[in-house]
């Protein structure tokens, strides 16, 4: 049946706001160190949050959101969130210090958190079932698009002044919010729908912040001082927390029962390790561009671009590959390429500057890494799941990335520290992305060979109390399933996100 104009419409325009979502990391990655020079008083921790807090606010509120959606409305809160996203935008632009920088990107990650979900929501109604997997991955390529060209167009930005990596997302917003005033139509549950555990995501959020911040300024305060031990506290405290409101409540942000099924549970691991390593990548590089070998935020953009260019290019082609050989060899080279990539540089990468000999094998060989792993770690860990629980167990999925992402930073600012950056310094991070590269590749390995999908309404393990395999859509949300995964097929869409789509997915926070 070909795609009627109003399907298109659809697409286009939840669409752009996924791209929205996805180029804003990038482009501030690539930003970094024109704020960091904008903010001389500002230590590199404190600016690691400008990053960090829009991670963990981002993955916690997913879920949450996506259940929200499905109660009030999702056209209403995709216009909310669209809102809300540029609204914070606008506040990035005008911060006039770092902490303020930072509570306005907390504002977008909210937007952020109501976009993702929503607008697959809205997109898969909009497609008859034979059409749904195609209409996914167009939406998916949004997210790759701007992965590809958020360091550069990043760069070009910044040559004119930081604050416009964020003001370009309101003309680009304005557009798309009258598109959807026009397009999309209200959809929701019927009523009597779960409300979401807002205590738990809460609970995610301060535990992660509050263990961020124990690394980031773990040598600042002294590893074994009151405030850094008070941080490991309140953290330990919040995730327990967590863990028993996920136990107890009817609607939890982590449902306990996906946790039980091996080949998703490997997957979250790993991508949460790997997540670690690429996170602090893509800003460790753009530091060692601007710091060592002076090249200003273009010439680091277009330093860079050629990864997610790889990314972008191979990632449609191992995902039909990973249906012939299975996830799990695909996922332990993806790591171990990564690994090398890493390896090459603390060979090679130096305070001469040699970019075609000494940085671009390794941007290339990475490039290959990501676009082997992330895309059928996506698929895994939604694999083996009931089709009903395909995009609760994909938000699971973008939680463990985030969350992996903000402890990576935190991890590498806190190797770096906040002297004058050199090769050494880099060399000390590399190694840290080597360790957290190979930890992904073994727990890779403990991917079953082959992931069947489980007809809806059959558990893996038995589920907790007040939490059952439903047959009807879950209405949980904040991952993406999988193009051609079970949570594709759905007949009815509740409020579903990114999984991980290659070079989108650690784009997109």
């Amino acid at each position: 049946m070909p795609t009627s104009r109003r399907q298109w419409q659809v697409l286009v325009v939840v669409t752009a706001a996924a791209f929205l979502a996805n180029l804003d990391l990038f482009i501030v990655n690539v930003a970094f160190p024109a704020i960091r020079a904008d903010f001389p008083g500002a230590s590199l921790a404190d600016l690691s949050w400008v990053l960090s807090a829009y991670a963990i606010v981002f993955s916690a509120l997913l879920v949450p959101a996506g259940r929200l959606a499905d109660r009030l409305g999702r056209r209403r809160l995709f216009l909310v969130g669209l809102a809300v996203f540029l609204a914070g935008s606008a506040l990035c632009a005008a911060a006039l210090g770092p902490w303020t920088l930072v509570g306005a990107r907390v504002v977008q990650a909210v937007g952020a958190a109501l976009l993702i979900p929503t607008s697959l929501a809205l997109l898969l109604p909009a497609f008859p079932l034979e059409r749904r997997a195609a209409a996914v991955g167009l939406w998916t390529a949004g997210a790759a698009v701007a992965a590809t060209l958020g360091p550069t167009l990043g760069g070009l930005l910044v040559e004119a002044g930081w604050r416009w990596v964020f003001l370009v997302n309101l003309p680009l917003g304005a557009l798309t919010w009258i598109a959807a005033v026009r397009v999309l139509t209200e959809s929701r549950e019927a009523a009597g729908g779960r409300r979401p555990d807002l205590v738990g995501a809460v609970a995610l959020c301060a535990g992660v912040a509050a263990l961020a911040l124990a690394v980031v300024q773990g040598e600042a305060w002294g590893w074994t001082g009151g405030r850094v031990l008070g941080a490991v506290l309140v953290a330990a405290l919040a995730l327990a927390v967590l863990a028993i409101r996920s136990a107890r409540h009817p609607s939890p942000v982590i449902e306990p029962a996906l946790l039980r099924a091996r080949g998703p549970r490997a997957a979250n691991l790993s991508v949460f390790l790997f997540s670690m390593t690429f996170f602090s990548l893509l800003l460790v590089t753009v530091l060692f561009l601007t710091s060592v070998w002076r090249y200003s935020a273009l010439e680091a953009g277009l330093a860079f671009a050629p990864g997610p260019l790889m990314v972008a290019l191979l990632s449609g082609p191992t995902g039909a590959l990973a249906g012939r050989v299975g996830a799990r060899p695909l996922a332990v080279a993806g790591a171990l390429l990564f690994a090398a990539s890493c390896g090459w540089w603390i060979w090679r990468a130096g305070p001469a500057h040699a970019y075609a000999a000494d940085l671009l094998p390794g941007i290339v060989v990475g490039g290959i890494g990501v676009s082997l792993i992330f895309p059928v770690l996506a698929g895994a860990a939604v694999a083996g799941l009931p089709p009903d629980r395909a995009a609760t167990g994909s938000a699971l999925f973008n939680m463990a990335r985030q969350i992996g992402g903000v402890i990576g930073v935190a991890v590498a600012v806190a190797i770096l520290g906040d002297g004058a950056l050199e090769a050494g310094d880099f060399r000390a991070a590399w190694v840290f992305m080597v360790a957290a590269s190979l930890a992904a590749a073994l727990a890779a390995l403990r991917i079953p060979a082959r992931l069947t999908p489980r007809p809806a309404g059959v558990a893996p393990l038995r589920p907790t109390e007040g939490d059952e395999w439903a047959t009807t859509s879950s209405s949980a949300s904040g991952g993406m399933p999988h193009a051609g995964s079970p949570g594709c097929d759905r007949p009815t869409a509740s409020s579903s996100a990114t999984a991980a789509p290659s070079a989108g997915s650690p784009a997109a926070g």
